[in-house]
């Protein structure tokens, strides 16, 4: 059985880096895909990017506002015969830097983001899957939600309680047929790095990389996938030294400073955006 050719996805955060490379690569297997994304004018040429005559559709999305995730998710059974197969929650944000230079907006759009808006959209779809007892979630997490480093500790906090609830939501829906993966990357090589010089024990993985992952994980379904594939057993082994071990690892590899120590300028737009993430942005 395919789990892809002739299903209905959504993905959120779609307009760019790992929601686009998702996107591209579930086109190549034949799925009828729709995505979402606040900022609408990188969302159209994302539509036009991924290619005219694709199954592929684009709408308006604040993942953090209920209203508008229901208005995507109707639009998206519009396109797909009246139902949504896959959601993939990817969209969210990436703030970095000491936590007590996080700003009271920094905190509140990271944490709406990243965990209110994988809510929203789990309890929106959740009650069709259950219905049909089929389907498939996949929250698009990180590493960091295993084991983190110092500068990390709004987006580690965010991405710890993605992990937890995608690892609750599976073993509470797989009887009713419904399947839910957290994706785990690594550092990823797309905006949210910006500025930043991840280690050469920390090179980071491409967008494809993860989409390449999350088509895998359809295919064959699991509840905890890596990327890359060990980074799951090497991160686990790290979270369970001792404290004075893990400081050490982390001061060997550069991880205690790669989120402290970083090019603020060639980081202020993306962190300026990240700031304020919450909101659809309409075309100039």
């Amino acid at each position: 059985m395919d789990n892809i050719r002739g299903k209905t996805i959504a993905i959120t955060g779609a307009a760019r880096g790992i929601g686009l490379a998702t996107a591209t690569a579930l086109l190549r297997r034949g799925a009828r895909v729709v995505i979402g994304d606040r900022d609408v004018g990188a969302l159209d040429k994302a539509v036009q990017r991924l290619g005219p005559g694709s199954p592929v559709t684009g709408y308006p999305l604040d993942v953090t506002d209920r209203e508008s995730f229901s208005t995507f998710l109707d639009k998206a059974r519009t396109d797909g015969d009246g139902r949504i197969d896959v959601l993939i929650n990817n969209a969210g944000v990436m703030p970095v830097g000491p936590f007590l230079d996080q700003t009271p907006e920094s905190i509140r759009s990271a944490t709406e983001v990243n965990f209110y808006g994988v809510l929203n959209g789990c309890q929106l779809v959740l009650p069709e899957m259950v219905k049909r007892r089929a389907g498939h979630i996949i929250n698009v997490a990180s590493l960091a939600g295993i084991v983190a480093v110092p500068g990390q500790v709004l987006y580690a906090g965010t991405k710890f309680a993605v992990v937890g609830l995608s690892t609750a939501m599976a073993d509470e829906f797989a009887p009713q047929g419904v399947s839910v993966t957290a994706v785990l990357p690594t550092f990823t090589n797309t905006e949210l790095i910006s500025g930043t010089n991840p280690s050469a024990a920390q090179k980071p993985v491409e967008p494809e990389d993860i989409a390449a992952a999350v088509v895998k994980v359809l295919d064959k379904p699991k509840t905890l996938v890596s990327v890359p594939g060990f980074g799951r057993r090497t991160a686990v082994l790290a979270s369970l030294l001792p404290d004075r071990a893990r400081r050490w690892l982390n001061k060997k590899t550069g991880n205690d400073t790669v989120f402290l120590q970083f090019d603020t300028a060639a980081r202020q737009a993306y962190e300026d955006r990240a700031q304020h993430a919450t909101g659809v942005i309409e075309n100039d």
